[in-house]
């Protein structure tokens, strides 16, 4: 077994495209003609958006979206990165919301959290040692 990708399901997958191009440097592999689709190149696992009209026609069940609720979900994105604080500050310029400032932990590892425009929860961190 191997991990694929993380689909997020957003309202409106071209914005949160460019959100995460602006936001945190990734760039664009793929979105379908139709926008209901889309990826970003991150290194070894990709990040995919799709529309809710396409999650909904996988589950006839439905889903809670990140961008229903008033508190984030209880998943993560986490982005390594040797700068929390510039890439927080950069998070937030591009329409980031603040969750907890960046910090460090008693481990060594500093560590932010940010809730995007489309309701999902990123960690930004430093690798651990």
């Amino acid at each position: 077994m191997k991990y694929g990708y993380t689909i997020v399901y957003v309202p409106d997958v071209a914005a949160s495209l460019a959100f995460f191009e602006k936001a945190f440097g990734f760039e664009r592999r793929f979105m379908t003609e139709e926008g209901d689709y889309g990826e970003l190149e991150t290194g070894g696992t990709t990040i995919s958006f799709a529309s809710h009209k396409l999650a909904e026609s996988n589950s006839k069940q439905g889903f809670v979206y990140c961008s229903q609720t008033e508190q984030p979900l209880g998943v993560e994105l986490a982005f390594i990165t040797d700068n929390v604080e510039k890439a927080h500050a950069t998070a937030l310029e591009a329409g980031a919301i603040e969750i907890a400032a960046p910090k460090r932990k008693p481990w060594g590892q500093s560590v932010s959290y940010l809730r995007c425009p489309d309701g999902s929860l990123v960690e930004l961190c430093t690798a651990l040692s």
